[in-house]
């Protein structure tokens, strides 16, 4: 899809009959029967269904398949070579090809990746939840977009070694070595400190304040990070004391009297709205926001119950997802020329 949104000619092949899994993980469905799921993630492709049980449809794959700049799977290992699709065998073929490959845990597993999975075994649960509470998954399924996101980009810079060599590669990434690089700092903090990281809920393993608290109304955040924010943060609410006190100067400091800091803190913050608080912080230049529903964001962005969210990149919304097998007659007829016919402008669509 974020190929599609900068501007790619993108084909999706689905299954003859049940198409893309998530086409039924619902509800919510639109009026056509169409999943949330599905729309959220499939716009700017045209919809091709296929047998990979049938030679006829095998070479319909083959000959879209070396005539695209790339190509991106996610079959398990030996599913498309038995059915005379092998990736080495076609990229020897055509040189020029770029082949990417999504997995879940790797080339050599034969494992499903589904990003609940990952995210336990990434290690995401053991740090996500409150202190005293059950290891938690994040709110949305991050592992499989930080994998699409690092698969986009993989394809991006294999297409910028082609355009200097002429030649194509093969790319790979898995949902597992997405979400365990994206440990990032935790993992940094594990390699240095010899400790295995706590859970924190909505607190910071490293800085102080950077959490959230709860105002007279709503709950709000505060991001301090860094030394001359603390003292204005700390100024701002009214807390002269904290602001001068000299061993909570520096963040080392800080997270030495985490607890109370806190306490002092969101005993000041629960008096007033977190509109005033807000107000006052972002006053003084301190990192802060209120917690926001999806409703409440979505009011504020152009959402569309047919094409999904903005682009992330600068791009632009030319179709909407397509139904199962929509273009499945065209794509069959005209090949990649079947874009020319199915040229659209931008899908302006609420």
């Amino acid at each position: 899809m974020m190929l599609g949104d900068l501007g790619a000619s993108v084909i999706k092949v689905e299954r003859t009959h049940e198409g893309d899994e998530t086409r039924g993980w619902g509800p919510p469905f639109d009026d056509r029967g169409m999943s949330a799921y599905y729309l959220s993630v499939n716009r700017n492709k045209l919809g091709l269904t296929a047998d990979f049980d049938q030679p006829s449809d095998v070479a319909l794959i083959r000959s879209l398949a070396v005539e695209a700049d790339v190509v991106v799977e996610n079959f398990r290992p030996g599913s498309l070579q038995r059915r005379g699709l092998d990736r080495a065998a076609m990229c020897l073929a055509t040189p020029s090809l770029i082949w990417c490959t999504i997995s879940g845990f790797g080339l050599a597993s034969t494992r499903p990746g589904y990003d609940f999975v990952v995210q336990a075994e990434s290690g995401w649960m053991s740090i996500t939840g409150e202190p005293d509470g059950a290891p938690m998954k994040h709110g949305i399924a991050l592992a499989d977009v930080i994998a699409g996101k690092d698969a986009a980009i993989a394809v991006l810079g294999a297409l910028v070694a082609r355009a200097r060599t002429g030649l194509g590669r093969q790319v790979h990434v898995s949902l597992r070595d997405s979400a365990e690089a994206a440990l990032l700092n935790v993992a940094q903090n594990t390699l240095v400190s010899g400790h295995a990281p706590s859970r924190w809920g909505n607190a910071h393993a490293n800085l102080v304040p950077y959490q959230l608290f709860h105002a007279a109304d709503r709950a709000l955040v505060i991001a301090v990070g860094s030394d001359r924010q603390w003292v204005a943060c700390a100024t701002a609410l009214e807390l002269g004391a904290l602001a001068a006190d000299a061993a909570l100067r520096t963040n080392a400091g800080r997270l030495a009297e985490r607890d109370r800091v806190v306490r002092i803190m969101g005993e000041r913050i629960s008096e007033r709205t977190a509109g005033l608080w807000v107000g006052a912080l972002e006053r003084a230049d301190v990192p802060c926001g209120v917690v926001r529903s999806v409703p409440e964001v979505l009011a504020s962005t152009h959402g569309s119950a047919l094409t999904g969210m903005p682009p992330s990149v600068p791009g632009t919304v030319m179709r909407p997802p397509p139904q199962l097998g929509e273009h499945s007659a065209l794509v069959r007829a005209r090949g990649w020329a079947a874009f020319d016919e199915g040229r659209q402008d931008p899908v302006r669509a609420g």
